[in-house]
């Protein structure tokens, strides 16, 4: 079984690797600016489409209002990662949000950032994969009539490529990362260029046609409502900018200051793509719909359920470069495998956080460790799943999804800064070096301005979002929030009960006597060697116990133990209903009513075997007794194994392959590390010959 597992596993992920070898897989700036940021970049290409759909609510009228959305984003994202930059200088350990949070407002707080920041993670994954299906779905016809299964498709590319590991993966997805984002400079300044210069005229290919205005004539309080639904949507291009924060120990060193100059590149980057394709949408007259079958129309005409609507990326391209040019092949294909790889952010916030959590107790201790390829692989796993699961009950519909989407990030950002403000009143209190302080002051002023505008557009997403789908991602906070906490009671209580008693009592005062029993279904070599291996104990008491299923067997057994003459007393148990657990669970029981203070030893003889399917034709009955004998108190169970000739066939089988060596490695030889003082003695000698 191991052979059939460990082939695929190395094939798909690779060799395992040393612990010695985690500081190699450390990023520079320049790959942890797409490993990190992938999500932000990428957000670009529907965010600007998002602001667009529910601004056309009031018609095409409305899109005058984009700019100043736009502005209002921008201010946003330039807060947020001022506000960031006194995260990761404050706080490098990479708890990110939830250690801020923990630390300054307390576990309730930190708990609710970690819900939230778990919930948006498995978000980003479902809404990237699914944003980028339909992008490659107008290229595609095959991705569109499949559009559920490509995306699971996808999710299970992208989890593979992070198991082998963040630094490898993180080269993989840097290339279409750069493209995609030198790509959409190019456009921006092409289409200034065209237009400013050149005085072109450039039109999308939805700029002669005309949105019938679901609402129209907008004003007041309705108008002002429409604006924020709007802001929220375009405040998509504010995800996974806390990721970086969390990740800031797989930074090279120094962290901190190389964690603050990808957090600054990554949004003078984010900004420029934003607020350029909203210019550039405007300019060449993109429309969008949020039902475009219906309310665009040609001529007066709805264009009917046939028709496809274009990302207003996509569209913009089209006008600027020309449609089926090579630059607008080239953006295309980036764009959509940078809105795959856009889930990258989540696959490497999420597995770290749930290692912090795990190590905290409030997650399962299995997602603390890592994996042969030195990641988190039992996190990327979970996230996995759950992203698939949501992206099947959604369909891999980016518009239903989206809804979901921004109010963990915006619950993160909101309570992280409160606590970043707390965090620099608790130090001003003590510091007396004036420059420290000034400093000081001047971060605690931007994080309390990141926390009074965060928080005021946390409140406009849950306003305007909740009823179109945020209430699900409020309930999965909810739901996590309730898991973790159940763990981390459970995981107390456990450590409350193990914990030593400053006095002895009767759990780790030796028992008065020992009482053996072996059990014996027949008079063969693992039967006897069982009984030789207790005899070694030195119990107090030793007796044989078989189990009367079979007349005839218990007959032949009591006169072969008879004639070999084996001083062991055997017991036989009466079983009327042909079982052979519960009569030994009573007998057992029924010693330990008898003698509380003594302690049952129950020996085990097993059969050791080579091949997966022999482990279906025996030692069921005895992992049947021994699951049974684990919830019996004062009870010790022993397995006595017998290795079988199929099992020391695998053993030598596993030696065979681990003396195996890969193709010209015996013509190179074993790679040892050799001091500099004799590699130059080497290299010496072999000038003189």
């Amino acid at each position: 079984m191991s052979k059939l597992t460990d082939v695929p596993k190395r094939i798909l992920i690779g060799r395992a690797l040393r612990s010695d070898k985690l500081g190699e897989t450390l990023l520079p700036k320049r790959i942890a600016l797409p490993v990190f940021a992938s999500d932000p970049l990428s957000s670009v290409a529907y965010a600007p489409g998002e602001v667009l759909l529910v601004l056309s609510v009031a018609g095409a009228s409305a899109y005058s209002f984009s700019p100043w959305i736009a502005v209002a984003v921008v201010v946003l994202m330039f807060t947020v990662v001022a506000s960031y930059r006194q995260n990761v200088h404050a706080y490098p350990s990479g708890g990110g949000d939830y250690e801020v949070a923990t630390t300054n407002l307390g576990p309730k707080a930190g708990l609710t950032v970690a819900s939230a920041l778990l919930v948006d993670y498995v978000l980003t994954v479902a809404v990237s994969i699914a944003s980028g299906i339909e992008n490659l779905g107008s290229a595609i016809p095959f991705v569109v009539e499949h559009k559920t299964l490509c995306a699971i498709a996808v999710i299970v590319l992208l989890t593979l490529m992070n198991l082998r590991g963040v630094k490898e993966s993180g080269k993989l997805f840097a290339i279409p990362t750069y493209v995609f984002v030198a790509g959409v400079f190019i456009m921006i300044a092409w289409g200034a260029f065209r237009g400013l210069v050149m005085g072109d005229t450039m039109k999308a290919p939805t700029a002669d046609f005309t949105i019938h205005a679901e609402q129209g004539g907008l004003a007041g309080f309705a108008l002002i409502f429409l604006l924020l639904r709007a802001f929220s949507s375009g405040c998509a291009a504010l995800t996974g900018v806390e990721a970086i924060s969390n990740g800031v120990p797989a930074f090279r060193k120094p962290k901190s200051k190389n964690a603050a100059t990808t957090l600054a590149l990554m949004g003078g980057f984010a900004v420029t793509m934003f607020c350029g394709i909203i210019a550039l949408a405007m300019t060449t007259h993109v429309k969008m719909a949020e039902t475009p079958a219906k309310d665009l129309l040609d001529h007066g005409k709805p264009l009917g359920p046939g028709y496809t609507q274009n990302p207003v990326i996509s569209q913009v391209a089209e006008a600027v470069f020309g449609n089926g040019s090579f630059l607008f092949v080239i953006l295309a294909a980036a764009t959509a495998l940078v809105l795959f790889l856009a889930a990258n952010t989540a696959y490497n916030g999420f597995p770290l956080l749930g290692s912090i959590l795990a190590q905290d107790r409030y997650l399962p201790r299995q997602l603390h460790t890592r994996g042969d390829r030195l990641a988190f692989s039992n996190g990327i796993v979970v996230l996995a799943g759950a992203a698939a699961v949501l992206t099947y009950l959604y369909g891999a519909d980016s518009t239903r999804l989206i809804q979901l989407y921004i109010v963990g990030v915006f619950v993160s950002f909101t309570l992280s800064q409160i606590g970043m403000v707390r965090h620099w009143n608790r130090h001003l209190r003590t510091e007396q070096d004036p420059a420290a302080r000034r400093r000081m002051q001047r971060s605690r002023a931007i994080n309390a301005f990141g926390a009074s505008l965060t928080g005021l557009v946390l409140v406009v997403v849950l306003l305007t979002k909740f009823t179109h789908g945020a209430w699900v991602a409020v309930l999965g906070m909810g739901v996590f929030f309730v898991t973790m906490s159940a763990i981390r009671r459970h995981y107390d209580s456990v450590a409350e009960e193990i914990a030593p008693d400053d006095s002895p009592d009767d759990d780790v005062v030796c028992p008065s006597r020992v009482h053996s029993i072996v059990l014996v279904s027949k008079l063969h070599k693992p039967t006897l060697r069982a009984l030789n291996y207790a005899k070694l104990m030195r119990s107090d008491t030793l007796e044989a116990v078989s189990v009367d299923v079979d007349q005839a067997d218990t007959k032949a057994l009591r006169e072969e133990w008879d004639r070999r003459g084996i001083e062991v007393p055997l017991k036989v148990l009466a079983s009327p209903y042909r079982e052979i657990t519960r009569p030994f669970i009573d007998h057992v029981k029924s010693l330990r009513r008898e003698s509380p203070r003594d302690v049952v030893s129950v020996f085990i003889p097993e059969y050791v075997v080579g091949h997966w399917y022999e482990h279906l034709l025996h030692n069921q009955s005895a992992l049947r007794l021994k699951g049974r004998l684990l919830f019996t108190a004062g009870v010790m169970v022993t397995s006595v194994p017998w290795q079988l000739d199929s099992s020391e066939a695998a053993r030598r089988r596993a030696r065979k392959r681990a003396e195996w060596n890969a193709p010209g490695a015996v013509r190179r030889g074993p790679v040892t590390a050799q001091p500099k003082k004799e590699r130059k003695k080497e290299k010496a000698a072999a000038v003189e010959e």
